[in-house]
């Protein structure tokens, strides 16, 4: 089969080559996969892993091979799934636990957006507790991260802060933001839940910001930059408060069904999944250098086949 592999000599990190068919396990579905979505992670991972690795973490197909078994969809389902790696490639093998057969009317490249930045937002949230009646911060809100985080903040009852740049205020109130500022140091609070994906400075005004007893999520760390992080920034004033790392690597059981709630409500029409740009994955430099350059709002995909 057909699939897009690491390369450091090639000019974007990868080229296409023939690959070995997925062997699944007992409990895995084998899918054909029809397109996928980029993570600004994998930007990272592109550099990182060894010659001739498959990258690839948000798919959508249609299951080709049923799990031995007896889980999850029977063969023809349309599914959405997130795996650790080997996504862009014609076929890969998903463990049933972490996919979910898409509704009618939902298409590929819609689910294609929520395996990730979905299961993430959701995941993030949950650290809140009951949300109805909190106060939330959200860095980075204007990335398929934090507008997910918004739609369910706000869905669940919370007032929701989100920080980004002017020209997307509009775009974000629109999803249920009530405030919406430029800067961290704008943001007045103080909230029981942030959700922070900056780093740097900007981790350091969170804990600022932070009711005693509340909860920073750190998630991502866009800036680059390390926080100084001492006792006394919690004391007096933010007691209690705590950091919390998140990785949906490490975030329990239970992907499959996550990915199942988020495609009820696009399904539903109470989830609005933005799709900035669909290209087919033989033009992956195009969409390579849109996620550099930060020049696209919403997410980018890639069709492979259908």
């Amino acid at each position: 089969m057909l699939a897009l592999v690491t390369s450091p000599d090639s000019a974007t990190g990868l080229r296409f080559a023939e690959s070995e068919e997925p062997q699944p396990l007992a409990n895995e579905a084998l899918v054909s996969v029809h397109a996928t979505s980029l993570n600004r992670g994998e930007l990272r991972l592109l550099t990182i892993r060894p010659n001739g690795w498959i990258p690839g973490q948000d798919i959508v197909g249609v299951v080709e091979r049923a799990a031995a078994d007896g889980s999850g969809p029977a063969v023809g389902n349309r599914v959405a799934a997130l795996v650790d790696q080997a996504g862009w490639a014609e076929r890969v093998a998903v463990s049933t636990d972490r996919l979910a057969v898409l509704p009618d009317g939902v298409s590929f490249v819609s689910a294609a957006t929520l395996p990730v930045a979905g299961t993430t937002a959701l995941r993030t949230l949950r650290h809140g507790g009951d949300l109805a009646g909190q106060q939330i911060l959200i860095t980075g809100a204007s990335g398929a991260v934090g507008r997910f985080q918004i739609q369910i903040a706000r869905q669940q009852g919370a007032s929701v802060t989100a920080i980004a740049a002017a020209r997307h205020a509009d775009d974000l109130r629109g999803l249920g933001a009530e405030q919406v500022v430029e800067s961290i140091e704008l943001a007045e609070g103080p909230f029981s839940l942030i959700t922070e994906s900056v780093g740097g400075e900007s981790l350091a005004h969170a804990i600022e910001r932070v009711t005693p007893g509340g909860i920073i999520v750190m998630f991502g760390s866009s800036s680059g930059e390390l926080t100084s992080v001492g006792f006394r920034q919690f004391v007096p004033g933010h007691e209690g408060a705590r950091l919390q790392t998140f990785a949906y690597y490490a975030s329990g059981p239970g992907i499959g069904a996550d990915i199942a709630s988020l495609l009820a409500l696009v399904a539903a029409g109470r989830l609005e999944t933005r799709v900035a740009l669909t290209v087919q994955w033989t033009d992956i430099a195009q969409t390579l250098d849109a996620l550099r350059r930060r020049s696209i709002s919403g997410k980018a995909v890639l069709t492979i086949t259908g």
